[in-house]
């Protein structure tokens, strides 16, 4: 990896906020430092506009001072209680933050703080990477302190604690998820020792809160390759604590000579399949989760029949009821996106039926009113479901869902999602028969659906109620 040399980096931060920065901190004789993920992402020439500075004194003070400076284009917030304050201008935003030095007790991550030197400051750092410190006074401005050897570790891809990673993890066990989101973001390794800790450390996850472990996991998912992590979080115990669902399908048994797949690490390969296949990366965090949760249920639905050998059956329904379980005990969103994910899950299969027998109008038809607009994602998830490694096999699938998506094309141009809904809904239905919500009219409304589906009948009034009369009738519901 090429770093910046001492020139690159000076011109960098001949950025103007660095020396108003500079400016005020001298004017108040205190040291200052911008450090952590900033400087991290200089030397990895990834852009960044969130700056933190540490002050060895007060960094409320020298937030006040900028913001005095830069007048009416600023804008200040104080956070007294924790001993911050913000400054936004322009497209960046500033904390301030005095140095300090943590000690904690064993059943919390909040700990007991001390004001500090920037020895103590960097001590406290999570990895070597995000400890080093530039400094912005004007008698050393620019001067790097890096007292754990960050810069050797950005150089070798490595992600490493600045002290006892044992110790780093038990006092703040969010940082094994860091750690690995860190590795997983910047396709570095996890240090030998780090990641026996982490394996050591890892019961100690269960004192953080879901909604922390949602947000560094999430950021896991959206990496360029989420199975780096996936398979981090696995071989390190976090996932079996995290998500034991998709833990359980790291398994491989074998009878009569007979095994099945390892349906972990083939849900791994399905979801880098649908990390490479989507354009807009910012917004496809659920259908990631849908290829994540899509096998979900194999573990609970795996049988073992004589003269088969290992079946799946069901899995897909079985998966869609676990779903909203995961969901709530992750503290992810429970409305539309759960629902989205249920949808995938419990569909994921139907497209691969279709393509392996005839592609017929009426399947596809129930296909398009069954996924409705989330039919592309559905059809992108079931390709890249298509793992074999028998690639005539792998050819014919991917023909006959080329088949498929035509079949699509054709129905959702004849605007065939407006045609599959009988033109007579279930209030009509207990209208006409006198009835309640009940089970017979759902009987009712799902026969004439089939009949639109199946293209038994044009989706009109006078044949619907033609055949809704007749159903009737052979269920006594008339005379």
């Amino acid at each position: 990896m090429k770093l910046y040399s001492d020139k690159a980096l000076a011109k960098i931060l001949d950025k103007e906020i660095f020396h108003q920065i500079s400016d005020v901190a001298d004017q108040q004789g205190v040291e200052c430092y911008v450090v952590g993920g900033y400087v991290r992402d200089i030397f990895l020439e990834r852009p960044s506009d969130d700056i933190d500075v540490v002050v060895v004194g007060s960094g409320i003070e020298v937030a006040k001072g900028l913001k005095q400076l830069l007048g009416k284009r600023a804008h200040l917030s104080v956070f007294r209680n924790f001993g911050t304050a913000q400054v936004k201008y322009h497209d960046m935003e500033v904390e301030f933050v005095g140095a300090r030095k943590e000690s904690y007790s064993h059943d919390s991550r909040k700990p007991i703080v001390e004001d500090g030197t920037l020895e103590d400051d960097q001590n406290r750092r999570d990895f070597t990477i995000n400890a080093m410190a530039i400094c912005l006074n004007k008698s050393r401005f620019g001067e790097l302190v890096d007292p754990f050897n960050g810069i050797a570790d950005l150089e070798d891809g490595i992600i490493a604690t600045p002290l006892d990673p044992e110790v780093t993890f038990s006092d703040d066990p969010l940082r094994m998820m860091r750690c690995i989101r860190f590795a997983t973001q910047l396709n570095f390794q996890i240090e030998s020792e780090t990641f026996d800790a982490l394996q050591r450390m890892a019961e100690r996850i269960k004192i953080v809160s879901g909604e922390r472990i949602e947000v560094e996991f999430n950021k896991i998912m959206m990496a360029a390759h989420p199975s780096i992590g996936l398979e981090y979080l696995q071989r390190s115990g976090l996932l079996n604590i995290i998500l034991p669902e998709l833990s359980a399908l790291d398994i491989v048994e074998k009878r009569d000579g007979k095994a099945h797949k390892n349906n972990f690490y083939h849900t791994l390969e399905v979801l880098e399949n649908v990390v490479r296949t989507q354009s807009c990366p910012a917004s496809t965090l659920w259908l990631r989760w849908g290829a994540l949760l899509h096998d979900i249920g194999k573990t609970r639905s795996k049988r073992w029949e004589p003269g088969v050998g290992w079946t799946f059956h069901n899995h897909n329904i079985i998966g869609a009821k676990m779903v909203p379980g995961i969901f709530r005990r992750l503290k992810l969103p429970m409305g539309a996106e759960m629902k989205y994910v249920q949808k995938l899950v419990d569909l994921h299969m139907r497209p691969q039926v279709i393509a392996d027998s005839e592609v017929t109008d009426s399947a596809v038809r129930r296909l398009l009113n069954d996924a409705g607009d989330d039919i592309d994602d559905l059809m992108t998830l079931c390709e890249a479901d298509i793992t074999s490694k028998n690639e005539v096999r792998k050819k014919m699938f991917l023909e006959n869902f080329r088949m498929v998506r035509e079949k699509l094309v054709d129905l959702q141009e004849k605007d065939y999602k407006r045609l599959l809904q009988p033109v007579i809904d279930g209030n009509e239905i207990m209208e006409m028969f006198h009835l309640k919500p009940s089970r017979e009219v759902g009987v009712l409304k799902q026969y004439l659906k089939d009949a639109v589906l199946d293209n038994r009948v044009v989706n009109e009034r006078e044949p619907l109620m033609q055949l809704l009369l007749e159903k009737a009738k052979q269920m006594g519901l008339v005379s």
